[in-house]
């Protein structure tokens, strides 16, 4: 487990968290599409696990989605309708909600629920020199678990963070996080993340 989440190898991925899906004033909110309390709860996980990487030195990369004329297919539309107006590029739905990129943090913008499809995360990671993926974010069962199935098809090191993502329903949640921890990856805590970071960072010399 240690290797997987070395601080000079591992980046933390923050997923969707946007006003749309986590705002009471939001698209999902609004429409009753999600329970956004879940979604609210992770912010101090996330907000936590943020600044004990950038102590650590492990990058931080912001992934949003948006959607537009040119983004939106016909398999999208007859999944979704066209009446699904959420995210929708240069919007307030769309904007970051509570947790901002800061200077020298990666953001990639995405318009499928993977944040690897059609984007420059792959590009962005390798060029860091990434073996390692920690994701954080919404929702478990949709974008975060895109991603992280991708992310191990790709070769990284998956764990997704259990207290600092929520899913579409609680069993959703549960789901996803059985799912990766038995074929794509670990599920971990944030207070693990975090003590795993904090551990190799400070390493404690073994008494003579």
């Amino acid at each position: 487990m240690s290797n997987q989440l070395n601080p000079q190898d591992t980046v933390l991925i923050v997923i969707d968290m946007q006003n749309d899906f986590c705002h009471e004033d939001g698209a999902s909110a609004k429409r009753g599409l999600a329970d956004i309390t879940a979604f609210q709860a992770c912010v101090p996980k996330i907000d936590g696990l943020i600044g004990q990487a950038r102590a650590v030195g492990v990058p931080v990369v912001f992934v949003y989605m948006t959607l537009d004329d040119t983004t939106i297919s016909e398999a999208w539309t007859n999944k979704h309708g066209t009446g699904m107006s959420i995210v929708i590029k240069g919007s307030w739905g769309a904007d970051f909600y509570k947790l901002y990129p800061q200077p020298g943090d990666a953001v990639v913008e995405k318009h499928r629920y993977s944040g690897f499809i059609g984007t420059n995360l792959n590009l962005i990671l390798r060029s860091m020199g990434c073996k390692s993926i920690v994701l954080t974010g919404v929702l478990t069962n949709v974008c975060v678990e895109s991603t992280a199935r991708d992310g191990f098809m790709l070769d990284y090191n998956v764990t997704l963070v259990s207290d600092a993502c929520a899913g579409s329903s609680p069993e959703a949640h549960a789901g996803t996080l059985a799912n990766i921890a038995n074929v794509f990856g670990s599920v971990l805590s944030a207070e693990q993340v975090g003590a795993a970071w904090s551990a190799a960072a400070s390493p404690v010399e073994a008494s003579a």
